[in-house]
């Protein structure tokens, strides 16, 4: 969950930049910019410090508002893909076994993830014992 809000605090710093830079070429003021937007002038300042990301309608109107494309101001107008953007995948680094048991975990009902975690918990040491040592199989 932490790259998720890692992306979005990105997201929200270009998403501000951009927006500040539409601003000053369309020659308004935050509060201007800010009331054709239709939120607080403290929020619209927020928004162009990075410090908050706008709600789908909020985002729309602050497009229209300052006569920007919607992917211009997300940084999809470039063949490249913008700054904020982590292409990392989910589970990148993990062995391919979790990554079977985790497609397998995602098929479970209620119930059954349930039942798993139970059963996992109870396969991991209590606090304060060794893990079991590794013992040879007999062939």
């Amino acid at each position: 969950m932490a790259q998720v809000h890692k992306t979005q605090a990105k997201l929200a710093l270009h998403i501000g930049a951009m927006a500040r830079e539409a601003r000053k070429s369309a020659g308004l003021t935050q509060e201007e910019a800010a009331e054709l937007v239709g939120v607080a002038t403290e929020v619209y300042g927020r928004l162009e410090r990075g410090n908050m990301l706008p709600s789908l309608p909020t985002f729309m109107r602050l497009c229209r508002a300052l006569a920007v494309d919607a992917n211009r101001l997300l940084g999809f107008s470039s063949s490249n893909p913008p700054a904020w953007l982590t292409l990392e995948l989910p589970g990148d680094g993990e062995p391919p076994a979790m990554r079977r048991l985790l497609r397998t975990v995602r098929k479970l009902r209620p119930r059954q993830l349930t039942a798993l975690s139970h059963v996992a918990s109870a396969l991991l040491p209590s606090p304060g014992t060794r893990a079991p040592h590794k013992t040879k199989r007999a062939s």
